[in-house]
C-alpha cells in the first residue's frame, strides 16, 4: 500500500506545470486580442457616426440652402424630426353641423381645415348656400374675416342674419367671371400676407356653376365650346391656390352645382361643372342631398328640411361618412334637434314622453329633457362616449 501510494504522489508530481512565463504570455495575448476586438468595433462605430455625421451635415446644408433660396416664401424645407408637420392644420371651423364636423375631421370639435380647399356640391335647394353662410358665421365668432364672393346675385341679407351671420362685418364682393374670382381670392391673399399672416380668414365662392368666362360673356348665344375654357382657367388657378394657401389660416370653399351625365348606366351619374380640377386639389368635397320638408304641426307650411351630407372625398379622416340635420328657415341647422334624432335612429336614446334617456360606457344613466341636451353636450367626456358609438 506504501509503494502504490508513493507511485501516485510521483505521477501527480509529473504531471507538466505552468510557468510563471508562460501564465504572462497568455495573459498578454488575450489582452491584445480584446484590445484588437475593442479597437475594431470602435472604428467600426467610428466610422458609422462619421457616415451619419456627414449625411447630417450634407442635408442641414441642403435644407439651409433652399430656406435661403426661398426666404420670401418662410420655412419651405425642415426635417420632421423638428416637430414640423406638413399636413398640420392650424385651425378648424364649423359648419354649424357638429355632426357633420364630426364626419369631416374625424374629432369633436372640428370641421373644415383651414390652410386647404373644401367643395360643396348638390343639386338646387339642397343646402350649399346655407351651410356656406354657417361657416362664415362660425369664422366670425372665431374673430376671423368672413368673405363671400357672390356669382348669383341671390344673397338674401335677412337669411345670413337668421343663421348668424353679421351682415355689418361681413365682406361682400359680387363678381361675374371664373377670372374676376380668382383675381379677387389672390388680392385678398396677398394683403393678408402683407397684413396679418395669423388672421383667421374664410373665403366663400357661391358658385362656381354660375360664373362664366369673359370670352363666353362677350361671345353670341348661338356659339357653343366655352366649357372647355372655363375647365381651363380653373385648373390653372387651383395650381397656384393650393401652394398659396398652405399652412396658413385661410380656408378656400367653394359651391357648386351637381350636373347629370347623360347615358350613364352604371357608377355614379353626377358630375360638377368647370372639370376636374376643384375636385382634385379639394381636400374635403361635400355632397348634400335634400331628405324632405319638415312641415309646422299636422299643417301643410313648410318650415324647414332634412338634409343628408356626404364626405365624397376627405383627407382630413375617413371618407364616405354621413350627417344628417334638420334646416329651419328661420334659424338654420337645429343642431341639437340633429343630435337627438341621430341618436334615438341609433338606438343610443331612448324617448320615454318629455325624457331622454342613456346609458353611458361606464354604465351611469341619464334622464333629461331636451332643452337640457345642449348643456350635456358641453361635457367633453360624455360628447366622446356618445361620438365612440354612434
Amino acid at each position: 500500500m506504501s509503494e502504490e501510494n508513493s507511485k501516485s504522489e510521483e505521477e501527480k508530481d509529473e504531471k507538466p506545470k505552468s510557468s510563471p512565463k508562460d501564465e504572462v504570455v497568455k495573459a498578454t495575448d488575450s489582452a491584445d486580442s480584446e484590445k484588437s476586438d475593442s479597437v475594431d468595433d470602435k472604428a467600426s462605430k467610428k466610422k458609422e457616426v462619421k457616415s451619419t455625421s456627414k449625411t447630417d451635415d450634407l442635408a442641414n446644408v441642403l435644407a439651409d440652402s433652399l430656406n435661403t433660396a426661398y426666404k420670401d416664401e418662410g420655412k419651405v424645407a425642415f426635417f420632421l424630426s423638428e416637430g414640423d408637420d406638413p399636413s398640420l392644420i392650424s385651425d378648424w371651423i364649423s359648419t354649424g353641423s357638429s355632426l357633420l364636423d364630426l364626419a369631416i375631421s374625424n374629432r369633436p370639435n372640428g370641421g373644415i381645415p383651414t390652410g386647404r380647399i373644401t367643395e360643396l356640391t348638390g343639386l338646387e335647394q339642397s343646402g350649399k348656400s346655407l351651410v356656406s353662410g354657417h361657416i362664415l358665421a362660425e369664422t366670425q365668432k372665431k374673430g376671423g374675416v368672413a368673405v363671400l364672393i357672390d356669382t348669383e346675385t341671390s344673397v338674401s341679407v335677412e337669411y345670413l342674419k337668421a343663421i348668424g351671420v353679421d351682415t355689418e362685418k361681413l365682406l361682400y364682393v359680387h363678381v361675374d367671371t371664373i377670372e374676376d374670382i380668382f383675381a379677387t381670392i389672390d388680392n385678398i391673399i396677398a394683403t393678408i400676407r402683407k397684413s396679418n399672416k395669423d388672421k383667421l380668414v374664410t373665403i366663400v365662392t357661391d358658385s362656381v356653376s354660375a360664373a362664366s368666362t369673359k370670352i363666353e360673356m362677350a361671345a353670341d348665344y348661338a356659339k357653343d365650346g366655352y366649357a372647355t375654357t372655363k375647365a381651363i382657367l380653373i385648373s390653372k388657378a387651383m395650381r397656384k391656390l393650393t401652394s398659396t394657401i398652405g399652412r396658413q389660416k385661410i380656408a378656400l370653399v367653394f359651391t357648386n352645382q351637381l350636373r347629370q351625365k347623360m347615358g350613364v348606366m352604371f357608377g355614379d351619374p353626377w358630375t360638377t361643372s368647370g372639370g376636374k380640377a376643384i375636385a382634385f386639389h379639394a381636400s374635403v368635397r361635400i355632397r348634400l342631398k335634400s331628405m324632405g320638408q319638415i312641415k309646422k304641426g299636422a299643417t301643410t307650411e313648410v318650415i324647414g328640411g332634412k338634409c343628408e351630407a356626404t364626405i365624397v372625398k376627405n383627407r382630413m379622416g375617413p371618407p364616405q361618412r354621413k350627417a344628417s340635420f334638420e334646416i329651419y328657415f328661420n334659424r338654420g341647422i337645429d343642431d341639437i334637434g340633429s343630435w337627438i334624432t341621430t341618436l334615438k335612429t341609433h338606438k343610443i336614446l331612448k324617448q320615454g314622453g318629455a325624457y331622454y334617456s342613456f346609458t353611458d360606457s361606464n354604465g351611469k344613466d341619464y334622464k333629461f329633457m331636451a332643452k337640457e341636451f345642449p348643456e350635456m353636450l358641453k361635457e367633453e367626456n360624455l360628447k366622446k362616449d356618445i361620438l365612440s358609438r354612434h
